[in-house]
Formats: C-alpha cells, structure tokens, sequence
C-alpha cells in the first residue's frame, strides 16, 4: 500500500466498465465473459466534505445516494489503498446493466470506483496497477469472477491465491474465437447472488466433479479455438441445476435452446440466460424468437476490453 501524500487531480474523471456474465455453464465461480454493456461513470474531488452523488438508469432508485453507494465505497477504498481519502466527492454514474440479472452489476460498480480513484490521482496508474486493482475488487466483491472480465475485457479464467498469508485474487486473460457471438435473455424477474447460493449443496458426487472438470477444461479450447464443443464445454453439473427452484422458466430456456444445439447457460446467478452461437443473421432471428413471456432478447457483441 503507498503511503506517500497524493496529488489530486482537478478535473473529473471518466470510466466506462462492460457487464460480465460469470460461470459460463462449466465454469462456476471461474470463468467470465465481459459484454458491450456498459456503465458509465464520472467523478470529481470535492473541497467541501460532502459526497454528491447522482445515479439515472438502471436500478437508479434502489441504489445509496451518499458514501454508501457502491462505486463511492470502491473509490474510497481505491484512495485509501494508494494513502490518502479526498475531503468529497462528486459522482455521477449512468447505469446500463440490468441489476439482479447475474449481469455483473456490483462488479461493474466496484471496478469503475477503483478506476475512478485510480483516475483522480496524478500518477495514479503507477500507484495501482491492475493486478491490485483485482486483489482490492475480489475483496469488495468476495469472489473473482466478475470482476476479472469488468477489468481486462473479454474472457477471462479467476482463482484466488494466498499471496503472503492473504486471499487474493488473480486473473488470465483468453483468447475468444472471432466467430462467438453472446445472445442475452433477460428477464423481469430478479435474484440476489446470496439467495442463489444458499440453495448450493455442500458436495456433491464424485462422478459430477469429475465430468464438470472435464467440461470446465474443455471451456477454454472451446472459447478460443473450438466454437463447435461449446455445447459440450458448457454442460454444468456444479450449480444451475441445484438452484432451478430460484428461476424455473430460465432452466427451461436454458435447456429447450440446449435440446436445439445452442449453448444456453445461466448468467451467473441467474436468472438472465446466456447464449454462446456462431449462427448466421438470418438464424438469429429465430433464436431471439425462443424468449418465452416475460423475457427481452437482446444481441451483444463480446467486449474486447475491461475498464476504460
């Protein structure tokens, strides 16, 4: 952690940070996919020790609008890690991902208030550097996953490590074949990440893990170079079945695309379903055609970058 005097900038500050979808089928609480979905926020240093803040889109009335907020309390703990907490803030923040949607919300929030710290600091780049920022996200978050896609982009592989006695959360950047294109199906309902895993057993059979690591394994080769075993690779015997109670018309989905060769899978927590395809346009329409009521289609390119 620095400790020297900052110098803050004057001038606001920009970031924009995609949605991510965790999981991937296989890939429980590891792999990640960043959409071209994106939240935007901006942020000045205050004089005065007020924080002013301002939120429109989604979820604009069921967020904190003081040093509660989520992006505000990531900014605070950005500041305090490089060694010094401005007076106040201002912050504006527009939000485009839907939240309770297992769309990586609070990631997005969580990463755009450490870039914004990062941003207000002359030098603040050299002062933390991505690798931190991911050790102070996963710790604001609890667990890696999202936040490896909202801070490098496309798809990502997160585990956490013990790096002198302390958790800390660690990424990889993969290749995604240039054919893979994301399909969201987002539905009115919401889920919390914490009910979601209360309904997770605490083992499970042998025979499972086993084909799950299989399944988990093949994922990266199907992401970066074998678009054709997607189906395979996203097979999950870990979590999506085991929380079915919690979103049953999304496992329904989930597995009528599957029947139909489409690689469907829960978005993280759910209860959003994600489809990973290489269909062409003119099938695509016919996809977006399996939304049942209750349900928006939407095409999303996958997002090459994280933050910016």
């Amino acid at each position: 952690m620095a400790t020297q005097r900052l110098t803050f900038k004057a001038q606001m500050a920009q970031v924009s940070v995609p949605a991510s979808s965790a999981n991937l089928g296989s890939g429980f609480d590891t792999f990640a996919l960043a959409l071209d979905l994106r939240d935007r926020y901006a942020a000045q240093v205050l004089d005065e020790a007020i924080f002013d803040v301002d939120v429109t889109g989604e979820g604009a009335n069921e967020v904190k609008r003081d040093k509660n907020n989520l992006v505000v309390k990531a900014m605070l703990r950005g500041f305090d890690f490089m060694g010094q907490k401005p007076r106040g803030l201002a912050l504006r923040a527009l939000n485009v991902t839907p939240h309770g949607r297992g769309l990586g919300s609070s990631a997005s929030a969580i990463v755009g208030g450490l870039a914004l710290a990062r941003e207000l600091v002359l030098g603040g780049e050299q002062i933390m550097s991505l690798e931190e920022m991911m050790f102070l996200a996963t710790e604001l978050e609890g667990h890696p996953d999202n936040v490896a896609a909202a801070i490098h982009g496309g798809a990502t592989v997160a585990w956490m490590e013990n790096i002198y006695g302390v958790p800390t959360g660690r990424a990889v950047s993969l290749p995604v074949h240039h054919e893979i294109k994301a399909l969201l199906y987002i539905p009115a309902d919401h889920l919390s990440t914490s009910k979601a895993r209360k309904l997770l057993p605490e083992s499970v059979a042998h025979r499972e893990a086993v084909l799950n690591s299989s399944h988990t394994a093949l994922l990266s080769i199907a992401l970066s170079t074998r678009p054709d075993l997607l189906l395979t690779a996203t097979e999950d015997f870990l979590h999506q079945s085991y929380r079915r109670e919690a979103y049953p018309k999304s496992m329904a989905l989930v597995e009528e695309l599957r029947s139909k060769g489409v690689a469907a899978m829960i978005s993280g927590a759910g209860p959003a379903v994600l489809a990973l395809h290489c269909a062409q346009e003119s099938e695509v329409s016919e996809l977006k055609g399996a939304a049942p009521s209750g349900f928006h289609a939407q095409e999303l390119a996958i997002s090459a970058s994280g933050v910016q």
